[in-house]
């Protein structure tokens, strides 16, 4: 084969590659569109956000508003929804929230906690939860017997509102009432205690936005427990696992 009969078939063999490599990346671009609009064919009354790539080949995370993160095939014809997990070594992993402790990190490294209630310790602080709680909720009320040994190990506890039973619910006005208490520490910790102040609900209150951003962040139920490095850990747990979990001696 002669040196110019190479580099012909060298360069074409190059052209090949680069239109694949376009065509490609053009339908790659193309797939949140094909997606939303198979989903807006089916059901035109639901709102859909496009996340990006499903931790499973060839599918995609989407979430719909005020419902669940569904996965959908590339093509658009295929979901399905539920808990997806990754299967590691000893364990099981909630694949969403594996994604989501990025987000939580971001969130929580600038999210401003004036309007958390916080319980601190009287000693240096070593380290910080942040709790998304409900009043009406027996293992939240088991947690909040822990906070004065948590604060005794140096660990600072800050509270977001997450009224399990939604916004429109007794439990909202119950928490919101202490938000909007002149002592909120006391008023939460009277509420948890069965004893609930008067209901005194302030226009201005952030239960309504700490509830949206816990079901944005992963909360599906109460206690959950953030860690500062994203890491969301569901339920209860007593002071002593806490701090161990945080590297803490008790």
């Amino acid at each position: 084969m002669t040196t110019y009969l190479k580099k012909t078939m060298l360069a074409l063999l190059l052209t090949i590659a680069l239109s694949n490599i376009v065509h490609a990346a053009s339908n790659d671009a193309a797939v949140p569109e094909t997606i939303i609009n198979k989903l807006k064919s089916a059901r035109s009354d639901l709102t859909y956000t496009y996340i990006g790539d499903a931790p499973i080949a060839s599918f995609h995370e989407v979430q719909i508003e005020d419902g669940p993160i569904i996965y959908v095939s590339s093509d658009g014809d295929f979901f399905f929804d539920g808990t997806l997990y990754q299967i590691k070594v000893g364990q099981f992993v909630d694949a969403q929230n594996v994604r989501l402790d990025s987000e939580r990190k971001n969130v929580f490294a600038s999210l401003s906690a004036d309007d958390m209630l916080i319980f601190s310790p009287k000693s240096s602080t070593k380290a910080i939860i942040n709790v998304f709680t409900d009043v009406d909720c027996g293992y939240c009320r088991k947690l909040h017997r822990e906070v004065p040994e948590l604060n005794r190990l140096g660990i600072e506890v800050r509270y977001l509102a997450f009224p399990r039973a939604g916004i429109n619910s007794a439990s909202y006005d119950k928490i919101a009432t202490a938000w909007c208490s002149n002592d909120p520490q006391e008023s939460l910790t009277r509420s948890k205690n069965g004893q609930d102040d008067p209901v005194n609900v302030c226009d201005e209150n952030p239960v309504a936005q700490h509830y949206d951003l816990g079901k944005r962040l992963g909360v599906t139920g109460t206690p959950a427990i953030v860690l500062m490095d994203g890491t969301l850990i569901p339920g209860y747990k007593k002071a002593g696992d806490i701090a161990k979990i945080l590297g803490i001696e008790s």
